[in-house]
């Protein structure tokens, strides 16, 4: 019985570190540019399950992972709501994903979700990451994080990853938009110049 107790220290740490190392690769493991993107199936804020197969007639996606809770995807919400406004129409809809544990951010929970993207006007589809299982296969680290993807023969392919533009505090200060750069470029059917970027914002909760 001893001896028991004396391994449980060394087990329960070889158990928190595998779960640590498994969540870290599947993340080191996300998409990289020019792959093609696994479809989803995730709650919406009304109850519905939204995919990108839903979206017969998209070019492609700008895929956002944010929250309500983290300061820097506060920021981004207007002009996220922009983004949609101005390329749903064009082909490119936007498709935001909540990806953070709610048990330790319940801030974020459905309900807290829909009463942001009410309060904020949002335009998208604002999906809950229910058990955390869409985020690592992007390899998204950080809310915001922003993914684009082209529709082409292979499948949803990714074209564009990191920042929405390069000033978070101040959109009138922003002389650099990422996000819009790689849509304006695949709709004139050009290669995106800038295709990574460094994400800005709060990690993501596990």
């Amino acid at each position: 019985m001893k001896k028991l107790i004396k391994l449980l220290p060394v087990v329960l740490l070889v158990f928190f570190t595998s779960a640590f190392t498994v969540h870290k690769n599947s993340v080191e493991n996300g998409y990289k540019i020019g792959d093609v993107a696994e479809d989803f199936s995730l709650k919406n804020i009304d109850g519905n399950m939204v995919s990108m197969a839903d979206y017969k007639d998209a070019k492609g996606f700008i895929i956002v992972f944010t929250c309500n809770t983290c300061p820097y995807a506060v920021m981004y919400e207007d002009r996220i709501v922009a983004l949609n406004k101005k390329y749903a129409s064009k082909g490119y809809p936007v498709i935001a994903i909540m990806p953070n544990n709610i048990d330790v951010k319940p801030g974020d929970n459905l309900e807290a979700m829909a009463n942001r993207a009410k309060s904020k006007g949002f335009n998208f589809p604002y999906l809950i990451d229910e058990g955390q299982q869409v985020y690592p296969k992007f390899g998204a680290t950080k809310t915001p994080h922003t993914f684009v993807l082209k529709k082409t023969k292979k499948g949803a392919e990714v074209k564009y990853i990191g920042a929405i533009d390069n000033n978070y505090k101040d959109a009138s200060s922003v002389t650099t938009k990422y996000v819009e750069s790689a849509v304006n470029a695949l709709l004139n059917e050009q290669d995106v110049l800038e295709k990574e970027t460094k994400a800005i914002g709060c990690s993501i909760k596990v």
